[in-house]
């Protein structure tokens, strides 16, 4: 009960706070399975370990979790997507970059979204402000290079199983980012392989895994047109709020009752 009160109360307050801006929510979520891991194996793989050692329920949480999310998909007015093989970033990207005439914003706290920012605000829940000062394509070029830790993605000098075996990434210092940075500004694969010092061939394939895993616009084409379908066939199809003063009750969320209008 307190779980589906915080997610239901936040998104009344971000409703409030952007709808007439900004326009309805849109929900987009973490399908179980991430078309990035059947791309690389290791992808998050040591989220499961760090879960494990948390302390915490994990199991139970995701039922929680998903048991709110199928409530909001019955009973309140919201799209809410969800696609076999995406994650909810991957959502988002397609939406913006197919569907995003409108002006939009993304609550998210995730720097991942600074790559879209030539497409979306971005509003951050930690900071409580808006995620801004970065230059998208500079953003997007040095998170490729330097991997990303949390989703277990080396940067480009370092072996796929780094993280998960627990292998030092070969460093990169931050001057010789600097000078890969402006050298891929125009994509001058020559002078890469003489600062990056490493074998051709290995500097290819690594930029492409880091590319194909960070870069937005390298999602698979069947994961995009599954988003849109989604998409469009609840734009088609709108749901009404009738029955929310029905669940409201129901799940005896006296709280919120007032507030019912700010669904």
């Amino acid at each position: 009960n307190l779980v589906r009160h915080l997610i239901l109360n936040n998104l009344r307050y971000y409703r409030s706070r952007f709808k007439e801006e900004y326009g309805e929510l849109v929900i987009c979520c973490d399908n179980r399975h991430y078309w990035r891991r059947d791309y690389f194996p290791y992808y998050k793989a040591t989220r499961k370990k760090d879960r494990e050692s948390s302390g915490h329920d994990w199991n139970a949480i995701f039922i929680n979790l998903n048991l709110v999310r199928d409530e909001i998909k019955e009973y309140f007015p919201y799209k809410v997507i969800d696609v076999d093989g995406a994650e909810a970033d991957d959502i988002i990207a397609v939406l913006l970059m197919n569907r995003g005439e409108v002006k939009n914003i993304i609550v998210s706290s995730d720097k991942d979204f600074i790559q879209l920012h030539h497409l979306s605000d971005q509003y951050s829940p930690v900071t409580k402000e808006l995620v801004n000062g970065h230059n998208p394509k500079t953003y997007l070029i040095e998170h490729i290079l330097k991997g990303d830790r949390s989703d277990g993605v080396p940067n480009i000098l370092s072996s796929d199983d780094t993280f998960v075996e627990h292998k030092r990434q070969k460093p990169m210092r931050k001057t010789i980012i600097v000078t890969l940075m402006e050298a891929m500004k125009e994509y001058d694969p020559e002078t890469l392989y003489q600062i990056a010092k490493c074998n051709r061939d290995t500097w290819v394939r690594n930029w492409q895994r880091n590319s194909t895993l960070i870069d937005l616009t390298k999602i698979p084409e069947n994961i995009v047109i599954n988003i849109l379908k989604e998409y469009d066939e609840k734009l088609e199809s709108p749901k009404k709020r009738g029955n929310l003063l029905n669940y409201f009750i129901e799940h005896k969320l006296t709280n919120l009752i007032d507030d019912i209008q700010e669904f």
